[in-house]
């Protein structure tokens, strides 16, 4: 909002201003046009003195980088000299770096002065056209003078407008980054939570049988694998260890026997071998034979 509001204040000023030096153009009349090479020779020597002042910078600093590596080969010779260091190859590989930034600073020092020296000679250029250009239009300069200076005005608040609308464009872009940064960082925040529910889904369903079975059917879902989960009520191996092995062998020659299990609660499974007990009784067997195994 901050934006719109600076581009239509932007815009706002802009017609203005073009309004108002229609309106002063058309007093003056044709004198604007015959000034308007004096001034834009001006802003040319203007521009070509801002370049003359980087040129002479960028020339002090090369000049004072050169002084700096000149300053590090003579380090490096007083050391590479010393009779201890003569043979130690640190102080032979800083002398030939120091070599090194010598050529480069001069090469970049040389360069400066002929970029100085160019950018000069085209501002004394520039100076001498602006010289020659006021004595010879002096009477249109002074008679245009209000429309130019009514516009070099409607300039300078438009170049802050300007900048205020580029300043707050930035800004709307940084903001524009962060919320994407934030939609995603959402994203991923969602779908660790999807796929935490999914893994919870995943083994709540891949947990065991007994697990979520209720103590009403445990023993009848254990005879249905059909078959015989011998350790999973076992008393612990050091009560194994009091039992006397006659108990045991008398145990396991009794493993077949069912009779003491029909008065348990649990009649679902035991229904089924009581009536093929009987089925065989009928038939003239004279043993039960076992078909399901049973787990306490």
């Amino acid at each position: 909002l901050r934006l719109q509001e600076a581009r239509t204040a932007y815009r706002r000023i802009l017609s203005e201003s073009a309004r108002k030096l229609n309106a002063q153009g058309s007093q003056l009349g044709n004198c604007i046009e015959k000034a308007r090479p004096y001034y834009e020779a001006r802003r040319l020597a203007k521009e070509a003195q801002q370049e003359t002042q980087k040129a002479a910078l960028r020339y002090e600093r090369a000049v004072s980088m050169h002084n700096a590596a000149r300053e590090m080969v003579f380090v490096a010779e007083q050391g590479v000299m010393a009779d201890k260091n003569r043979l130690d190859p640190t102080w032979q590989e800083m002398l030939n770096h120091a070599t090194c930034k010598v050529n480069e600073a001069e090469e970049e020092r040389l360069r400066s002065e002929r970029e100085h020296q160019r950018v000069t000679q085209l501002c004394q250029q520039a100076e001498a056209k602006v010289q020659a250009l006021q004595k010879s239009l002096k009477r249109v300069i002074v008679k245009s003078k209000p429309y130019f200076e009514l516009k070099a005005q409607f300039n300078q608040i438009l170049e802050e407008h300007k900048a205020k609308v580029t300043a707050l464009e930035r800004l709307v872009s940084q903001a524009k980054t962060r919320y994407s940064v934030a939609l995603r960082n959402l994203e991923q925040i969602s779908e660790q939570i999807h796929a935490r529910r999914l893994q919870r889904l995943i083994v709540r369903r891949a947990s065991p049988v007994g697990a979520e079975a209720s103590p009403q059917h445990a023993g009848t879902e254990v005879g249905v694998t059909g078959g015989t989960h011998l350790g999973a009520e076992c008393p612990p191996a050091d009560t194994l260890s009091v039992l006397s092995l006659q108990t045991i062998a008398s145990d396991l020659q009794k493993f077949d026997s069912v009779e003491h299990l029909l008065g348990l609660s649990d009649a679902t499974s035991l229904n089924s071998d009581e009536l093929e007990e009987r089925e065989q009784r009928r038939g003239g067997q004279g043993h039960f034979k076992h078909h399901r195994s049973i787990s306490l």
